[in-house]
């Protein structure tokens, strides 16, 4: 059966749902195709995700500043429940020097910029350190302080705005796994699913399937993004006593980040990865990777040296770009297909901005400046100049 819209979205996660309501809030007709259900890949899970703008790429940073804006009033806009707290966020810091980009060195640098590009943040010393976090270690020199960082529910969040999206008018199909593109020359005129639905492309089709993205650009438009699918490492961590963290916890080079989620459980994450489990794409756990997040949890949190480790997975694949910051354009050598991926783990903070300024694009056929840095010729400086 045939079904026509002006705009088709692939992809029922975070940017997908919330693009798509952006779309049908505008007037828009649009579809939403998910192969599972909504939330059941990176934008959903346990826990929360963090709204961090501290040490963020400082190309990000204007979208985050953005988003600021828009995460304290989600819920109501969307009628749900997103979960979002600003609890204020840092990056520790134990050694005056890391490597060439880090350490107390650098963190006046660092404050000044993230300061002035829309992410108010400062330097503090042990002292204050300790006032906000009594129980972190004493090798803690300072940190980065950015008290407008926060956390949200990634899954609510993903759900709310589906369901939002479905009360202004747009169809969210779940199960409907993406088959081919029907194509005529640089235009995609329609979406064919396995279960032979078709869906027309009336104005502009965009893809955002995150870690399936670029297989899917591959396979139907020939076009080879510089992007690869990750396993991140998720934790939740039952402390002795209460929980030491207080806020969004980064720290400058020990790989983990802390968050306090619910009844006082921490959640611990921050670039520990899964594995494949052999002949599939299901995720599953490392024990040694487990092990070794958990003992940075402790370098930087002694009481959390005896927590019980409650939960811990790394089935959400992820998509990451090469130089770490998303991919956000039309797809090269399309007109109507544009393209969103890449998150690298730290997309959900700027999911609203993004989504918003997506939507927009879509609605007039103008890309926003603010999404400039993302597109895809930065990997091929002479498409610039060309």
């Amino acid at each position: 059966m045939a079904h026509r819209f002006q705009h088709v979205v692939v992809g029922g996660g975070v940017y997908g749902c919330a693009v798509a309501h952006h779309l049908a809030r505008s007037g828009r007709s649009v579809v939403l195709l998910e192969a599972a259900t909504v939330a059941s890949a990176a934008s959903g899970g346990f826990g929360k995700r963090g709204v961090r703008g501290n040490k963020r790429d400082p190309r990000e940073l204007p979208l985050l500043r953005r988003a600021y804006e828009l995460w304290p009033g989600l819920s109501d806009v969307l009628g749900a429940d997103v979960g979002y707290e600003r609890t204020g966020g840092v990056n520790l810091i134990e050694r005056p020097v890391t490597g060439m980009r880090g350490g107390l060195v650098a963190a006046a640098a660092h404050a000044q910029v993230q300061s002035a590009l829309g992410v108010p943040t400062e330097v503090i010393d042990r002292d204050r350190v300790r006032g906000l976090l009594p129980e972190v270690s004493d090798a803690v020199v300072g940190a980065l302080h950015a008290p407008l960082d926060g956390m949200g529910d990634q899954t609510a969040t993903t759900r709310a705005y589906a369901a939002a999206a479905r009360r202004h008018g747009a169809e969210i199909v779940e199960g409907a796994r993406v088959s081919r593109f029907e194509r005529a020359g640089s235009v995609v005129r329609a979406v064919v699913c396995a279960d032979g639905e078709r869906y027309e492309v009336g104005e502009s089709l965009l893809v955002a399937a995150n870690a399936g993205a670029a297989p899917l650009i591959a396979r139907e438009l020939d076009v080879r993004l510089p992007l690869w699918t990750i396993l991140p490492q998720a934790l939740r961590v039952r402390p002795a006593g209460a929980s030491p963290v207080g806020l969004l916890v980064g720290h400058d080079h020990r790989t983990v980040s802390l968050k306090t989620v619910e009844d006082g459980v921490v959640m611990v994450s921050g670039g520990w990865l899964g594995r494949a489990r052999t002949g599939t794409t299901a995720g599953e756990v490392v024990p040694d990777q487990v092990e070794g997040n958990l003992r940075e949890a402790a370098a930087v949190f002694p009481v959390l040296a005896g927590a019980r480790l409650l939960e811990a997975a790394a089935d959400r694949p992820e998509s990451c770009a090469q130089d770490q910051v998303p991919v956000i354009d039309v797809v090269p050598g399309t007109r109507n297909v544009l393209v969103a991926a890449g998150w690298t783990g730290h997309g959900f903070a700027i999911a609203p901005a993004v989504a918003e300024l997506l939507g927009d694009w879509m609605l007039s056929g103008r890309r926003p400046r603010a999404l400039d840095p993302f597109a895809t010729d930065r990997f091929h400086p002479a498409e610039r100049s060309a």
